[in-house]
């Protein structure tokens, strides 16, 4: 199968918070997995592959802004194109 746009390179950090500096809308135009030791987790907010974490909403705590509140999880990261 042949692509009709090419894909960027998927950066080392990465969120999908508009407001945050690690945010790249290019890259959120095709479709994102990350896996977590070996798992894939759908539930991703944030993630750091060179430092190992990733930050997922703890449960449906919000913080004051109204935002889910997020916790840090520490493993092995991996991001890949679906």
């Amino acid at each position: 199968m042949t692509e009709a746009t090419a894909r960027p390179e998927l950066p080392d950090h990465l969120s999908i918070d508009p407001s945050s500096k690690f945010f790249n809308a290019a890259v959120f135009e095709h479709d994102i997995g990350i896996r977590l030791n070996g798992k894939d987790r759908n539930d991703v907010e944030e993630y750091c592959v060179s430092e190992g974490w990733v930050k997922v909403p703890a449960s449906k705590t919000l913080d004051r802004k109204g935002r889910p509140l997020l916790i840090k999880i520490k493993g092995v990261v991996e991001a890949y194109y679906r």
